[in-house]
């Protein structure tokens, strides 16, 4: 049988060619200090520093959002390191299961490094009206009705169940070029975090970061762990350069020791957040009890993504550790409960999370629920409401709202899509892509560079190995009769598409995720521009024929 692959392989040969001279270049260079990391790294992923989140971000997601299978095919592309990111991107992805992590390491007391879009996109890209050096011009956007043509037959799969709606649209030019029940209100499942980052963005910007403190109230002598609503903090040794709770107790416990302190009481405070912290889906493998603080997202085990088993009361787990911590620093610690600290409580020492950016490309790839409902409680935080999964739901709306995206139809009700109460539209979806796009909005492009990459990255790491690896990137959505995928692709005509899939009803999810590739694999294969009669003939079948599965 022929495979899609063979749709989207004219393309990919077209931008290996124009992309071989550079990466032949970069190869001699880099050949030795490829060596020396892999030797000194293994599988870590590979660190890249800049100045600002924004700027890097804007200026790799302008220059080319999404495509990497290009680079795949070519043998690259090659990193500021001299690394293969396609290869480095895939080996971490079927490390780990459930998505990539994202490390970067940091020593001791260290700051940690500026976090790195993951995975970049391939500089090839001219999916947003620009032109990628010797890759050539993008082509014209895809004809509606010929777009329609491949995608009618795959959205009318029975495996789609009995509600369905589709959106496709060009991210240059803003134009709905696809569209089906475009305005129903559907279960969104996680494709609803898409809209949580966009919101968490606009309201704190890309390079927010989250700081957990120690703090001693003056004449008590007590101690109090402050939470400051970092779903990633981490208890491990080797923090991969998210803030670590035993970095805050290395620096706590020297700034005791340099007031001739030994002992202390230790509270802890997690009053950040407000509300019920339990999800109204109860105890649940997929998101701990929602806290202002928490190590590890209250794991049991060592797993850093995925379901696991939480602990039930987080915030005092992590002071737990942090005692341990401090005991091992020689800092007697006696545990005394919850308290709120006082304004007059000095700061010890405290450690930072990496750029919200960082956490919002983590909550994507590995569709992070505890990440998800933090970063809806913390919007709610900045545009004055209150820090429950009501105030954040709230929040997210009006965020969205002042962003003039349209609303009709959506409900949230949390931050996760977890609560099978949201509702989102096809339309709404996509133009959060869109807006995520904008050159005007660098700081929403986080977005967009931390959608899983098809083959390669977090939850879609084992789907589409017989598709369009590398070329979509997309954010999937699952719940018991839901199936949903929103992202971006681009076309055989170079052209950058936003799309969105929502099915409810479904009754097997496996063919249901399999009905979703294949129509996000049409796109990629898509050679539907307006101009197609004046290009040369393309080998191989027609995208839609291309799509047999053997």
């Amino acid at each position: 049988m022929v495979r899609a692959a063979n749709a989207v392989r004219p393309r990919l040969a077209r931008a290996a060619a124009a992309a071989k001279p550079q990466i032949t270049r970069l190869a001699r260079t880099a050949k030795p200090q490829v060596a020396r990391i892999a030797r000194a790294t293994g599988p870590q992923v590979a660190r890249i520093t800049r100045p600002k989140t924004w700027q890097y971000t804007a200026g790799a997601a302008t220059a080319g959002l999404a495509l990497a299978a290009a680079v795949v095919t070519a043998a690259g592309p090659w990193d500021s390191s001299g690394q293969r990111t396609a290869e480095r991107d895939r080996a971490a992805a079927w490390e780990g299961a459930g998505g990539t992590s994202h490390g970067r390491a940091a020593g001791p007391g260290s700051t940690p490094p500026a976090p790195r879009p993951a995975p970049s996109a391939a500089s090839v890209l001219t999916g947003l009206g620009g032109s990628a050096g010797s890759a050539g011009s993008t082509g014209s956007a895809p004809d509606a009705q010929a777009l329609a043509g491949v995608l009618d037959p795959l959205l009318t799969d029975a495996a789609l169940g009995s509600r369905r709606a589709a959106v496709v649209v060009d991210v240059a030019t803003g134009k709905r070029l696809y569209g089906t029940a475009a305005g129903a209100s559907l279960t969104p499942a996680s494709t609803t975090k898409i809209a949580t980052g966009v919101a968490a963005l606009s309201a704190l910007g890309a390079d927010h970061r989250l700081i957990t403190r120690a703090a001693l109230e003056p004449g008590t002598g007590g101690l109090v762990l402050v939470g400051a609503g970092d779903p990633t903090l981490t208890a491990h040794k080797n923090t991969e350069g998210w803030a670590g709770l035993r970095t805050l107790a290395d620096r706590t416990a020297a700034a005791l020791k340099k007031r001739d302190v030994r002992e202390a009481t230790l509270s802890y405070d997690a009053t950040l957040f407000a509300g019920t912290r339990m999800h109204p889906i109860g105890v649940n493998d997929n998101l701990a009890p929602v806290s202002a603080l928490m190590a590890d997202e209250g794991r049991t085990d060592d797993s850093t993504s995925g379901p696991a088993a939480r602990v039930p009361d987080p915030a005092a787990d992590a002071a737990a550790k942090f005692a341990a911590f401090l005991g091992d620093r020689g800092i007697r610690a006696t545990a005394a409960g919850p308290a709120r600290a006082t304004g007059r409580a000095k700061t010890l020492a405290a450690v930072s999370s990496p750029p919200l950016s960082d956490l919002v490309e983590r909550m994507l790839t590995n569709s992070d629920n505890d990440i998800a409902e933090a970063l809806a409680r913390h919007t709610a935080l900045a545009t004055g409401k209150r820090a429950d999964f009501a105030g954040g739901a709230a929040a997210i709306g009006d965020r969205l709202k002042k962003l003039g995206l349209p609303l009709a139809g959506t409900e949230f009700h949390d931050g996760s899509g977890l609560d099978r109460s949201d509702r989102l539209t096809a339309g709404l979806l996509t133009a959060l892509l869109v807006k995520a796009g904008d050159p005007a909005l660098p700081e929403l492009r986080p977005v967009l560079t931390g959608l899983p990459v098809a083959g390669f990255t977090g939850t879609l790491s084992s789907r589409y190995t017989d598709g369009a690896a590398g070329v979509v990137r997309a954010k999937t959505g699952t719940l018991t009769g839901v199936n949903s995928l929103a992202g971006t692709v681009v076309d055989q005509d170079g052209r950058l598409l936003a799309f969105a899939f929502l099915a409810s009803g479904t009754t097997d999810p496996q063919a249901a995720q399999a009905a979703l590739d294949r129509a996000a694999t049409a796109l990629a294969g898509c050679g539907c521009g307006a101009d197609r009669s004046r290009r040369p003939p393309r080998h191989g079948l027609p995208a839609a024929a291309a799509l047999t599965y053997g």
